[in-house]
């Protein structure tokens, strides 16, 4: 399922922003199934577009081509991500880090950045960048 949900003008500068963000899209899922977010920022850090992909129990649809091909549509700048870990376990898997380098390639060859990935599970946060893996 994709859709629309930013309304203008979203700024998302700051990692609390980000992060408040991305709970409040998180909020709106099942808890119990991983789903995927992902936000398409102008140079200025405005979010112009946001998708949700949604997945099961044990992992999230992570479709490199559609996320691409929406960061050509929208000439995007920079790409967040974020997803929820039902596990209660908010450290990235080998299939995140695997699929996020993947996508970041893809993303590089269009002039695009992924800004951060971000893992939810519970309470908890986990950043791609602050940990050294973007």
């Amino acid at each position: 399922m994709r859709y629309q949900r930013a309304e203008s003008p979203l700024k998302l500068d700051r990692p609390d922003a980000v992060r408040d963000f991305f709970r409040g899209c998180l909020a709106e899922c099942d808890p119990a199934r991983e789903s995927l977010w992902v936000a398409h920022l102008d140079a200025g850090a405005q979010c112009l577009h946001v998708s949700r992909h949604e997945g099961d129990e044990t992992g999230a649809a992570f479709p490199i081509r559609s996320i691409i091909a929406d960061a050509a549509l929208h000439e995007s700048a920079g790409i967040l991500l974020a997803h929820n870990h039902p596990s209660g376990d908010p450290s990235p898997s080998e299939a995140d880090c695997r699929a996020t380098r993947r996508l970041a390639s893809a993303a590089d060859a269009i002039d695009c950045t992924i800004i951060d990935h971000l893992i939810f599970a519970g309470d908890d946060c986990t950043s791609f960048r602050r940990m050294g893996l973007l």
